[in-house]
C-alpha cells in the first residue's frame, strides 16, 4: 500500500468518498528539470541526536525528535541522486538577529522562542545550523528565511529561474509548517511539486499525516522517497 492509500484508509468514509469523487489528487507528474529543496533540516528542528520528541524538546523547543533523524536518512538519498545528476540543490535555514527582535510574529505564537523563556544552550550546535550528516557542499545554495515559506522574502524564485527549474522536490520540516507553506507558494508560482513523504518530519504525527494528504490532494505529488528516486531516474 502506498503512502497516500495508507493515509486515505484512516479517513472517515465520507471523506474518502469526497476524495474519490472530487477530482482532487490527480497526478501532477515531474517536469523536465528538478531542483531539490531541503527545508530547515537544522539542529533546532531535529535536535542534536535521535531521541523521542518529548525528550528532545526539553533542550530544543522546536525539535521533531527521532522522526526527523529517520527523515534525514531519506534526505541523504535524495542528495546523492541530485549530486550525481548535477541538479540544483537548495537548503533553507532560519536567519535571525542574536537578540531575536526580527523574529516578529513567531514570538507571539511560540513562547519558548522568546529570549526570556528559551532553554539555556546545552550544545555546541546552533539552532539554525544544518545537521552535519546532510551538510551542504560549497556549490549548493543555503537560503536564510524568517517565515514558514522558503519563497517569502527570499531570492529562491530568482534562483529557480536562473537554474531553469520547473519542478521542485521538497523535503525537510516541519511537514505542516515550513514544508507545506513552501509547497503552496511553489504551486502558486506554477512549479510542479513533488514531496518526499518519508523525507519530511513533524513534531505532531497527526499534523504530518494530514498535511501530506492535503498537499497531495491539491498542491503536489506526495510519494515515498524510493518511488520519487525511481521517477527522477
Amino acid at each position: 500500500m502506498g503512502i497516500i492509500d495508507s493515509l486515505l484508509s484512516t479517513l472517515p468514509a465520507r471523506d474518502r468518498e469526497v476524495m474519490a469523487q472530487s477530482g482532487y489528487g490527480a497526478t501532477m507528474e515531474l517536469g523536465e528539470r528538478a531542483a531539490l529543496l531541503v527545508v530547515d533540516a537544522t539542529y533546532g528542528f531535529c535536535g542534536d541526536r535521535p531521541e523521542p520528541v518529548l525528550e528532545s524538546i526539553k533542550r530544543w523547543p522546536n525539535s521533531c525528535g527521532e522522526e526527523a533523524w529517520l527523515a534525514l536518512a531519506q534526505i541523504e538519498r535524495l542528495l546523492n541522486l541530485f549530486r550525481e545528476r548535477r541538479l540544483p540543490i537548495f537548503y533553507t535555514r532560519g536567519s535571525y538577529r542574536q537578540d531575536k527582535w526580527d523574529m516578529g510574529s513567531w514570538l507571539w505564537k511560540h513562547a519558548r522562542s522568546r529570549p526570556q523563556e528559551a532553554p539555556p544552550t546545552m550544545s555546541a550546535h546552533h539552532h539554525d545550523d544544518i545537521v552535519a550528516a546532510i551538510a551542504p557542499r560549497d556549490n549548493e545554495i543555503v537560503i536564510g528565511k524568517q517565515k514558514p515559506s522558503a519563497f517569502f522574502g527570499t531570492p529562491l524564485q530568482s534562483y529557480l529561474t536562473l537554474t531553469k527549474t520547473d519542478t521542485l522536490v521538497a523535503a525537510g520540516g516541519s511537514t505542516s509548517g515550513c514544508v507545506r507553506a513552501t509547497v503552496v507558494d511553489g504551486f502558486s508560482a506554477n512549479y510542479r511539486i513533488a514531496v518526499a513523504a518519508d523525507a519530511c518530519f513533524d513534531r505532531l504525527q497527526s499534523s504530518h499525516a494530514m498535511s501530506l494528504l492535503d498537499m497531495h490532494a491539491k498542491y503536489a505529488d506526495v510519494m515515498e522517497t524510493s518511488e520519487l528516486l525511481e521517477r527522477l531516474r
